[in-house]
């Protein structure tokens, strides 16, 4: 059963960076769909970025301009770049990759002072 498991998340200013990792237990070359979500306290949980194969990446009208996602498929990572963070962009992270099956990481914690 692969599995993912995500890092990077931390307290930073508004203004800020941060780089997510989601590292996969199984190759990720050539899956369907690979995506970052994010949930608020309170909040349903939220699309962020996806890659899907063959396509060109889509975000969030919130974080264009801001985020990056991309993938290294030699490592089986899957990354989120964050920049210009503002508080709003506080949330739970969690990646999300469909190969053969719809697997999901455990999260990690972004938190962004004003």
């Amino acid at each position: 059963q692969g599995h993912l498991v995500e890092s990077g998340g931390g307290l930073v200013q508004a203004g800020g960076s941060l780089r997510l990792s989601c590292v996969a237990s199984e190759s990720i070359a050539g899956a369907n769909y690979m995506a970052w979500y994010r949930q608020a306290p309170g909040k349903q949980r939220e699309f962020v970025a996806h890659i899907i194969s063959g396509g060109s990446p889509i975000y969030t009208d919130s974080v264009k301009g801001r985020f990056t996602i991309s993938a290294d498929n030699a490592k089986n990572t899957l990354y989120l770049e964050m920049n210009s963070l503002k508080p709003e962009d506080t949330a739970v992270y969690y990646c999300n990759v469909y190969k053969s099956r719809n697997v999901w990481g455990q999260g990690t914690q972004v938190t962004v002072s004003s």
